[in-house]
Order: C-alpha cells, then sequence, then structure tokens
C-alpha cells in the first residue's frame, strides 16, 4: 500500500521549515523529509504528533492509495 502525504502544504500554512516540524515532533528533519516524500511509514504516535503539531487530523495528513476506499474494506 502506497501513501501520499500533504504534510509539505500544512506546514506551509504555520511557516515551518522540515526542521521545525522535526523539533516540534521530536525526530530528525530527514525523518521530515522522507515522508513528505512517502519513502518512510511514520509509526501511528509520530503520525498523532505531526497531526496535532499542524492541526490536522492524520486523515487528512496520509492519503494511502490501494485502489479501495476505506468503507469498501468494510
Amino acid at each position: 500500500m502506497k501513501f501520499k502525504t500533504r504534510i509539505k502544504e500544512f506546514r506551509a500554512r504555520y511557516d515551518l521549515s522540515q526542521g521545525d516540524l522535526a523539533k516540534k515532533v521530536g525526530v530528525r528533519r530527514e525523518t521530515i523529509l522522507y515522508l513528505e516524500k512517502g519513502k518512510y511509514n511514520p509509526s501511528l504516535i509520530l503520525a498523532h504528533q505531526i497531526a496535532q503539531t499542524l492541526k490536522a487530523t492524520i486523515d487528512e495528513l496520509f492519503i494511502f492509495e490501494n485502489g479501495k476506499t476505506q468503507s469498501e474494506h468494510e
């Protein structure tokens, strides 16, 4: 399952650099970079921390692409 993120878009709303966001959630800047490129799957805790920091929901920040919507899985 692939995913895209809107972290960069939300960071821009608050004028935060990758480094700023990384400090706020306790990770390295490279972690934010890899997240934004879709090359790193965050833990649920990290996803939650990023969402809280950016005043968004996890669903707003992370878009999962597997060909099916969540409702089709239920």
